[in-house]
């Protein structure tokens, strides 16, 4: 299949062939010329786009990665034959920390995003924002790390110290998650959705039907889409639960289900 058949299978609309078009290109260069290359900082739902193609180009060796274990932004890098990931997290990763600090007022992620975006960054060279009492952890790739650590003074109104940091010393924020052990009477989304979000069926059809649910990090409109254990549910407004386990059925013929919800 050449570049634009795959392109033209895979991609739904310009921006994602455009995203695919360039992952591809970096693929090639590893392939053809055993030179490591790497996407921009993928959003999860972009990541998907890349894992099917990756997918359909028969999984050519690769590494998806965001500064620390569990990123959400991460950038795919195409490794060549001759290197190993350890090698590559060593010597050729991309991926470089700021630290902004400030003594006075409250920032979120907004605040910095709007302020690094006002710099006139794009989004895709921004991975992470680790924002907590007083600091902010910055993920950016290496071509414009040194640029926020020299330029950026300000988030909202507060005034920030910028400077570079290693990866080894990033924090994090703990992954809280409430487990929900319930039963359902099929595996429909709607149903497994309730069950995650506390809502009556009912409602999170309607929520599901109006657009707001994303079924693996992709929009989904079908209350009825079946779902399997992994899948990733989040709504708008509501948050992000994983389907963990699917258990026998019950002593009532109902589908035992565990959840996690992150809180």
């Amino acid at each position: 299949m050449t570049k634009t058949e795959l392109l033209n299978k895979l991609a739904r609309d310009g921006e994602e062939r455009l995203l695919l078009a360039r992952a591809m290109d970096k693929l090639e260069l590893a392939r053809t010329r055993s030179v490591p290359g790497h996407t921009g900082f993928l959003s999860p739902q972009e990541r998907v786009s890349v894992e099917n193609l990756l997918g359909a180009c028969g999984h050519p060796r690769h590494l998806f990665y965001g500064g620390f274990e569990g990123a959400e932004r991460t950038v795919c890098a195409f490794l060549p034959d001759w290197q190993e990931e350890d090698v590559w997290l060593d010597s050729d990763c991309p991926i470089k920390a700021v630290r902004c600090t400030w003594s006075n007022g409250t920032l979120s992620h907004r605040d910095f995003l709007g302020s690094i975006l006002g710099l006139g960054l794009d989004r895709e060279k921004i991975g992470d924002l680790l924002v907590g009492d007083g600091e902010c952890h910055i993920l950016a790739l290496e071509d414009v790390a040194d640029f926020l650590a020299m330029n950026l003074d300000q988030a909202g109104r507060v005034r920030l110290k910028t400077a570079p940091m290693e990866l080894a010393d990033l924090k994090p924020p703990e992954v809280k998650v409430k487990p929900i052990r319930d039963t359902v009477s099929s595996l429909r989304l709607d149903a497994v959705a309730a069950s995650g979000f506390s809502l009556s069926r009912g409602k999170a059809a309607d929520l599901i039907a109006s657009g707001k649910f994303q079924l693996n990090h992709r929009e989904c409109l079908k209350p009825d889409r079946p779902v399997a254990a992994g899948d990733v549910m989040s709504c708008r407004g509501l948050g992000k639960c994983v389907l963990k386990e699917v258990g026998g059925p019950s002593k009532k013929g109902r589908i035992m289900i565990l959840l996690e919800r992150y809180v």
